[in-house]
């Protein structure tokens, strides 16, 4: 017998999906009512015409619905939800209005504070308690900005945030984590109806509403896992599994710090971008981006239950670092 929380992650599911589905479209019109769209600029905006935003409103409401109609709340997911929204409102601002780089870090950091209040923190005993919130609040940080670094390309941030969730939903299914399956539920459907849309050609965007959110999303999700209680070094998995984003975030840094371009101003050296330049097309890049993070999720699941070992891993992890600085060294040549 199908167990009853497999039933109510399922309609989590196709409500979120469904209500994202329908709200794409009223959002394309309304953004381009409002004239809020996104101009290209030849430069890190390659697009040929003007896209409109508010995808992330829209999959901001699936999954708000969604997780209402199956969740009950509590003061914590009070505080996720005040921290989520936080970022959505800082996201539609800076795309109606460009806000400075401190302007923009200062809102994540409130969201920020929010999730560490909400108790989204490294509660693993290899951490002291001295270092669990520093470095709790350097991960959601990082998660947030990546997902806002890699959102350059029609369909990849979406994509990436599916297989992420995807692989996470696989390991709360396999250690019988109810409530972490259907919250992942609930934001994997408003996922896959975006990226009907977001794909190449997109016909809307995330905006920075919508990659600030799923970068914030995604960043808390790890706290939910007891990566300690399967494997000594469990904490690594989520690394594992975000591997993408988080090395555009490590490179994008290195690059721009090499041409002297503070590292968080614009700059067209994006993989993606490096990628289309070099002959790729979109769906191709999208193609290999896919391929990677199922391979990155078998990866982190096998060391995870202990398949491979740390010294394995080690060894994986050097060869992909190796492929990844031979493609950067080549774009920082250029």
């Amino acid at each position: 017998m199908v167990e009853f929380y497999l039933i109510k992650s399922g309609f989590a599911l196709l409500i979120s999906f469904l209500v994202t589905f329908y709200l794409v479209p009223v959002c394309i019109k309304i953004a381009y009512r409002l004239q809020f769209v996104d101009e290209p600029d030849g430069k890190i905006k390659v697009h040929k015409q003007p896209t409109p935003y508010m995808g992330g409103v829209a999959v901001y409401i699936g999954f708000l619905t969604a997780f209402c109609i199956t969740i009950p709340f509590e003061s914590t997911m009070l505080l996720f939800f005040a921290g989520s929204t936080l970022l959505l409102f800082v996201g539609l601002i800076d795309d109606l209005v460009p806000l400075k780089a401190f302007q923009k870090f200062f809102g994540q950091l409130m969201a920020t504070l929010c999730f560490l209040k909400a108790g989204f923190y490294l509660k693993a005993q290899f951490f002291t308690h001295i270092w669990s919130i520093p470095l709790s609040a350097l991960w959601m940080l990082s998660i947030i900005n990546a997902f806002n670094l890699v959102d350059v390309m029609d369909g990849l941030a979406t994509l990436l945030a599916i297989c992420a969730t995807t692989s996470f939903l696989f390991v709360a299914l396999y250690f019988n984590q109810p409530s972490v399956v259907i919250l992942l539920s609930c934001f994997l459907g408003p996922l896959l109806a975006f990226f009907w849309y977001n794909r190449p050609t997109a016909q809307i965007y995330l905006g920075d509403a919508g990659s600030l959110f799923i970068g914030g999303l995604l960043a808390t999700v790890p706290f939910l896992f007891n990566w300690g209680q399967y494997t000594i070094n469990g904490y690594l998995t989520p690394i594992i599994f975000l591997a993408i984003p988080l090395l555009e975030l490590l490179t994008l840094i290195i690059i721009r710090k090499y041409k002297g371009i503070p590292f968080y101003l614009g700059s067209p050296d994006h993989f993606s971008i490096y990628l289309q330049k070099n002959g790729w097309s979109k769906q191709c890049i999208l193609v290999y981006v896919g391929l990677l993070s199922f391979t990155l999720f078998g990866v982190g699941f096998s060391y995870l239950i202990n398949a491979i070992t740390f010294t394995a891993l080690c060894c994986i992890a050097a060869l992909f670092l190796m492929v990844w600085v031979a493609v950067i060294f080549k774009k920082i040549g250029q």
